[in-house]
């Protein structure tokens, strides 16, 4: 559930497992300002403070997207007026202020692509006298910079800025996402660009766009507009292509690339509305009475059938169209949770199964119809993990080859990942074991006999398949190389945290991804262990907590993780105890 350039191009790029646990880091546990997501060095030998002058300024290099970058931070340095909970305990040091931000780049060319530098170094001056600067090999590694520049930036009437800092910082994965469905319940498109907004100030870099389901296909494509026209929930939930033009633009201004999958050939029901002909069990009752299996792992039941040709005629023109929407050099394809009773009620897959075919051989049918047209288009292919995995239907392996398909895993947390390592893939982590933000808050289902149980009776996960709540902790904690070796840890490319939306929509969006994704957004960035090599969860709650307030500040409706009192009494809602199973 939910390029032509080899990945071995990409591997130099990835650091690996050894580096991922000992990364040497400055501790900035007893720093009075920190950032976040923590740098990977972080230099500060003389806490202190300088003034920001009102007429601050950058200079950079002109560039169509760092320009309205650098005008966005501006605007936000001299205007945010950051308060921090416990004020800094740091001198003024001059009363000279600072002017200048200088930005240097190497390359100014480099688009933002899977794979791509967003290493900087950042210095501020000890006294108000010389510039700041900050040198980056990339646009898209200056906007991080830039990020981290603002948050040394509190107060008002002074502004102050943390003085005497030296940062060298760069991410340790390179796909750090959210994933976001928006079939089962709309977004709109002033949630998804709060979204991208929210995830650069997080320093994530990937908006996984899950945007079409079984339950509504919201996305206008132009040869194919009856799938929208018919399959979307109404014409005021729809996104057309000036939506996604908006969107991608939005995102290359923030350094976000946008991610867009079309879920097939399983969670295709909404397409039956214009196509009937090609989706098997459509709007069935998801799990009948009696002894019959679910046509669906939820209500919302339909599949492309792989044996009627219209099915490709339909798929292709969706692929092709959104391929051309999206620059973005992966296009996911989904392939998750084939569900064999619902191919079954087909008559024409009854008679291909009656003469000695497999529902496997379907699903590589229609693979094999499908995959050569994304790669045509220059494209690196994502598949759910199951495509080759499920223990009903899957693919031969040999049918993808890891020069140009990603796997993405979302069962058995470190077991499925060592799987899809050995075999020579590249990764992305969604666990939904610890990435997964939709879950602990129990079944959607109606008619539910669990919550129906004398008082007393033991409620598990309170009937949420994937619960209990992921808390920030559970997602910080979690290594997503766990038990690979560094050779297998090169594979894994990085991790996305999960919103499915079967009880969410914008009004908790939020509260549901923020602070939680933040909380993985620092440990891909730059790890979940301090310079000892030891988990640094403890220090990184009060720096949670004042990032989180931060947020909210700048319009994140993110959810608070501890009262108020105890970010104002640092240390005191820790426990010194050691909790076992």
């Amino acid at each position: 559930m939910r390029g032509e350039k080899t990945f071995s191009s990409f591997l130099p790029l990835i650091i690996s497992l050894s580096f991922f646990i000992f990364i040497s880091q400055t501790n900035a546990t007893n720093y009075p300002i920190n950032i976040w997501p923590k740098p990977t060095t972080f230099n500060w030998p003389s806490p202190n403070s300088i003034l920001l002058s009102p007429n601050f300024t950058i200079s950079h290099p002109d560039h169509r997207y760092l320009t309205p970058a650098v005008n966005r931070y501006r605007n936000l340095i001299l205007s945010e007026h950051h308060r921090p909970i416990l004020t800094p305990s740091i001198n003024l040091t001059s009363s000279t202020p600072l002017h200048n931000l200088i930005i240097s780049i190497s390359d100014v060319t480099s688009p933002l692509s899977h794979g791509v530098n967003e290493s900087y170094t950042l210095s501020t001056p000890s006294s108000s006298a010389a510039a700041a600067y900050i040198t980056a090999a990339t646009v898209w590694g200056a906007m991080r910079g830039l990020e981290t520049f603002s948050q040394l930036v509190y107060g008002k009437n002074p502004i102050r800025v943390a003085g005497g800092v030296f940062i060298h910082d760069q991410p340790i994965f390179m796909h750090r996402g959210v994933l976001l469905d928006t079939s089962r319940n709309f977004y709109g498109v002033d949630d998804l660009l709060r979204l991208i907004k929210a995830m650069s100030m997080n320093k994530l870099n990937v908006f996984h766009w899950h945007i079409t389901d079984s339950h509504s296909f919201p996305l206008v494509v132009p040869s194919e507009p009856k799938l929208a026209g018919k399959g979307a929930y109404g014409n005021d939930m729809m996104y057309s292509r000036a939506d996604v033009q908006k969107i991608v633009e939005f995102g290359l201004e923030y350094g976000v690339r946008v991610l867009p999958e079309i879920d097939m050939p399983a969670h295709t029901g909404s397409w039956a509305e214009a196509y009937p002909e090609i989706i098997t069990c459509a709007n069935k009752f998801w799990w009948p009475a009696g002894n019959s299996p679910s046509l669906a792992a939820e209500p919302g039941t339909g599949q492309l059938n792989p044996l009627i040709p219209k099915t490709y005629e339909v798929a292709k023109n969706v692929i092709h169209d959104t391929i051309a929407m999206f620059p973005d050099s992966l296009f996911h394809g989904g392939a998750d949770e084939i569900n064999s009773a619902c191919w079954n009620t087909d008559p024409t897959i009854q008679k291909f199964v009656a003469s000695n075919g497999t529902l496997s051989q379907l699903l590589e049918k229609f693979i094999n119809n499908t995959l050569p047209e994304i790669l045509s288009f220059n494209r690196t292919v994502v598949y759910w993990e199951d495509v080759i995995l499920s223990a009903n239907v899957k693919v031969n392996p040999s049918l993808l080859s890891p020069e140009n398909v990603i796997m993405q895993t979302w069962n058995n947390g470190p077991i499925n990942t060592k799987q899809l390592v050995t075999s020579g893939y590249q990764v992305i982590v969604s666990s939904a074991d610890y990435y997964y933000l939709d879950c602990g808050h129990g079944s959607f289902v109606g008619n539910d006999s669990r919550y129906d149980q004398p008082p007393g009776t033991d409620q598990g996960n309170g009937g949420s398949w994937c619960g209990p709540f992921k808390t920030w902790e559970t997602i910080y904690n979690y290594d997503i190389t766990y038990g690979l070796t560094d050779k297998e840890a090169q594979l894994v490319i990085g991790g996305e945290v999960a919103l499915w939306s079967e009880q969410a929509d914008s009004t908790v969006m939020d509260s549901r991804i923020w602070p939680r994704a933040s909380a993985m957004a620092e440990t891909l960035w730059s790890g979940n262990r301090d310079e000892t090599g030891m988990k640094r969860y403890a220090e990184a709650t009060d720096r949670l907590n004042e990032w989180r307030y931060r947020m909210v500040s700048r319009g994140i409706g993110a959810e608070p993780i501890q009262p108020l009192w105890c970010l104002k009494n640092p240390g005191m809602c820790n426990t010194v105890h050691s909790f076992t199973s």
